[in-house]
């Protein structure tokens, strides 16, 4: 069986990249298609045994300023030919979707959000009056041909039940929930001491909120790490006093040392998931998180982390507060982060395979026989 699967740009590295790696161990034959691909900023891609970029790789400054190029990605991934494969997955939050197939082959999207500029989002990206108005006959048509694209799935996988409630919400589908994987290690036998909160983020999007948390450190004076790079970097690193240290990227055995000194995660965004809640749990670390979106499906209020109501200086700056009184339990916490295992993410993805036993649209490939590692 060939499997291929599909992403929207590989050019970085995140939450979602770490879904790819997982898709990878399960189908490591499979070959990675994407719109654009940056092998120096996406070294994570070399594990795949081929990586195949659209046309758009061919434009000048394409592969770092994919934005500028969304009215070209639809023809982008409409143009991939994949007769040769009996199952496509698509990972996305905008175009991969809109891939097509012919009868025979099988397309399951993994959706990690409907694209949360044309929907969700909308709003926070285009604030500026001005910005909206000339862009609004683009975004129609783009929105237009979302809605089209994500009908072409046979089936749609949700990252959360934020996510599933948002396709049925502007997609009109149905979806079964299936939450990433993240990657679960054991303690080390000796913990360090609790001596900051942590921040772990790209510094690229307002929606990330990384600006609330900083005004609400500069306030109280705690000592905050922010891990992460971005386009606003320069911006946050200007609004915060001496208390918060801006640390960059980092290697992942950097970011379990920080998460180990960690007293708790700072989660001020609204995230259609949000992998870091899980990683920080994971090592025992509580979470402090804005209770909307993702978070609602991996935080226990009280007992792996706790809520705020409001996107504003005074509730998070209470919820901290709130937390100093609260005691936390290191094994409910690394308990809790194993519902979300490599083991059983790939256990619900074959599951979910074998379910979709139609072989796409009018096709008919036995999909409980396709054949992964270790299976």
């Amino acid at each position: 069986m060939k499997v291929a699967i599909v992403y929207d740009r590989v050019n970085k590295w995140g939450g979602a990249e770490r879904v790819l790696l997982a898709l990878h161990d399960i189908f490591p034959k499979a070959t990675l298609y994407t719109s654009v691909y940056d092998p120096v900023g996406a070294t994570w891609a070399r594990v795949f045994p081929k990586v195949k970029a659209s046309f758009l790789q061919k434009i000048p400054f394409a592969k770092s300023n994919h934005e500028f190029f969304a009215f070209l990605m639809p023809l982008a991934f409409e143009s991939f030919d994949f007769s040769d494969f009996d199952l496509v997955i698509s990972v996305t939050s905008e175009f991969a979707k809109g891939i097509r197939v012919k009868p025979g082959t099988t397309h399951i999207c993994y959706c990690l959000t409907p694209t949360r500029y044309l929907w969700s989002g909308y709003e926070d990206y285009f604030k500026n009056p001005f910005l909206k108005t000339i862009t609004k006959p683009v975004v129609s048509a783009l929105r237009r041909w979302d809605r089209k694209a994500a009908e072409r799935p046979d089936k749609i996988i949700a990252i959360s039940s934020e996510v599933k409630k948002r396709i049925k919400k502007y997609y009109g589908r149905e979806s079964k929930t299936i939450f990433p994987p993240v990657s679960i290690k054991p303690l080390p036998k000796e913990l360090k001491l609790k001596e900051y909160y942590l921040l772990v983020s790209r510094l690229d999007y307002g929606y990330k909120k990384v600006e609330l948390a900083i005004k609400v450190f500069n306030k109280l004076g705690y000592p905050l790490v922010i891990v992460g790079t971005g386009r606003q970097e320069g911006k946050l690193k200007k609004l915060a006093k001496k208390n918060i240290k801006f640390v960059g990227r980092v290697s992942e055995e950097k970011l379990q040392d920080y998460y180990l000194g960690a007293k708790a995660l700072i989660m001020p965004q609204e995230e259609d998931f949000g992998i870091v809640s899980i990683e920080a749990q994971s090592y025992g670390v509580p979470v402090i998180a804005y209770k909307k979106g993702g978070a609602l499906d991996t935080v226990i209020n009280k007992k792996t982390g706790i809520f705020f109501e409001k996107q504003d200086v005074e509730s998070l700056m209470q919820a901290i507060k709130n937390f100093a009184k609260i005691h936390f339990s290191e094994r409910i916490l690394t308990n809790n982060a194993e519902r979300f295992s490599f083991k059983v993410f790939k256990n619900e993805l074959q599951r979910s395979l074998v379910c979709s036993n139609t072989g796409g649209r009018g096709g008919n490939t036995p999909l409980a026989k396709i054949q992964t590692k270790n299976s």
